[in-house]
């Protein structure tokens, strides 16, 4: 059986580079894209070549990477437009294959296995994507990995940056990918990698040779697919992509760079999350009823609660307010740990357009969603942080939304 021929494309630096773009005199510096940079303890959402270069770090607060960093320029995120050169990019892997499944906005996988009578091997179309991007875009650059399955192909894009080309094969994969660190592979966070080196287990190669019991006995069913990805066995398709297909939810995560020890904390962090998710929900023109909040202590134990709103809708304030009621109802900020991680998730998504219990009057859900739409407008022309939730007005560490891809979050 022939191998498929499967990229992995990751626009290098995008936020950043896209901040380049709009203003070219930031060119080669210092850059970090900030969710309030006129705070003195803002967070970093994405950095320059130039900023990485000097230590600066995703999720550390501005002080500290200007410690690091006293030259480092701060910028607010462009939300729109990092929409609009996502979608950009997006229309040239599909010039190669209809089989684009994205990851965020600034990552693709392409299954290229049909292409090749029209556009060569997979280094080929890989070198004609990254020569296409950077022409097409106006400088954005992108590493592409290739290989014959999604996780190696992942590995690929992460190998060698920026603006390169790794091959990953059936010849090679024991000597490039079983060499690197078993956190690098894809689904591995933190604590799973804790977990391996107990085991004595450091690296891709330590986990593929291991046997599969010890890897069961420790992680159960979960363990067997990590033995896959590790011993190169990964067969998940990549999936077709169409503009139309809708999602089954929306939802946005923070990790955030300090200990979240109070309500307070947490619904500035719900709030900043839940304007992006009904951004979004709004941009589907759909609505949502169900709720859920994720929540992830200092010791990385995972909460989660969930409630069903009285009607669909894509309101901030609605869902803002039912999630902080959740967490405040089945979070104890006293006798537990502080968290760390937040994720607000809207699912029982509906069209906007379909039918709910009418009235004859304009309910607050309906003014609420009027009242986002105008924001929406808003912010379109003048940037996100045109406006501000006054429950982040005096936040010494307020954050802003963003998409999936957007805000500080680790995709393993």
């Amino acid at each position: 059986m022939t191998d498929r021929v499967i990229l992995h494309c990751d626009l290098n630096n995008f936020y950043a580079s896209v901040e380049t773009l709009l203003h070219p005199e930031l060119k080669g510096k210092a850059v970090a894209v900030c969710g309030d940079p006129e705070k003195r303890h803002g967070i970093v959402l994405a950095k320059s070549e130039a900023a990485k270069a000097a230590g600066v770090k995703t999720a550390e607060a501005i002080w500290q990477a200007k410690r690091k960093c006293p030259e480092l320029i701060t910028v607010p995120p462009t939300y729109s437009e990092y929409l609009k050169y996502s979608r950009m990019v997006r229309e040239i892997y599909l010039s190669y294959t209809s089989e684009v499944e994205s990851f965020g906005l600034d990552e693709c996988w392409l299954d290229v296995s049909g292409s090749g009578k029209l556009f060569g091997t997979g280094k080929e179309i890989a070198e004609s994507v990254r020569k296409r991007v950077k022409e097409e875009t106006g400088g954005l650059t992108v590493s592409v990995g290739v290989s014959f399955n999604k996780i190696f192909a992942k590995l690929g894009s992460d190998f060698k940056k920026p603006d390169a080309v790794t091959v990953i094969d059936r010849g090679n994969f024991r000597e490039v990918a079983w060499k690197l660190d078993v956190g690098e592979m894809l689904y591995i966070g933190a604590a799973t990698r804790e977990k391996l080196k107990t085991l004595g287990i450091k690296t891709i190669g330590d986990l593929a040779l291991t046997p599969d019991r010890v890897i069961t006995n420790l992680f159960g069913k979960n363990g067997l697919k990590m033995l896959e990805n590790a011993r190169g066995e990964n067969s998940d398709p990549v999936k077709t992509y169409t503009d139309n297909a809708p999602p089954e939810s929306v939802g946005n995560g923070l990790t955030a760079p300090e200990d979240v020890g109070s309500l307070q904390d947490a619904a500035k962090i719900i709030y900043a999350l839940g304007e992006s998710v009904a951004f979004r929900l709004r941009g589907y023109a759909m609505k949502g009823e169900t709720v859920s909040v994720d929540l992830r202590d200092n010791a990385l134990k995972h909460t989660s609660k969930q409630g069903k709103l009285p009607y669909p809708t894509d309101s901030a304030d609605v869902i803002c307010d039912f999630a902080t009621k959740l967490v405040a109802d089945n979070y104890d900020f006293i006798s537990s740990k502080p968290l760390r991680t937040i994720t607000l998730t809207v699912s029982g998504l509906s069209g906007a357009g379909d039918l709910t219990q009418g009235s004859f009057f304009e309910t607050d859900n309906e003014k609420a969603e009027k009242l986002g739409k105008s924001i929406d407008n808003l912010r379109k022309k003048y940037g996100f942080g045109v406006l501000k939730r006054g429950v982040n007005m005096d936040s010494s560490d307020a954050v802003s939304p963003r998409d999936e891809g957007f805000l500080p979050f680790d995709k393993r």
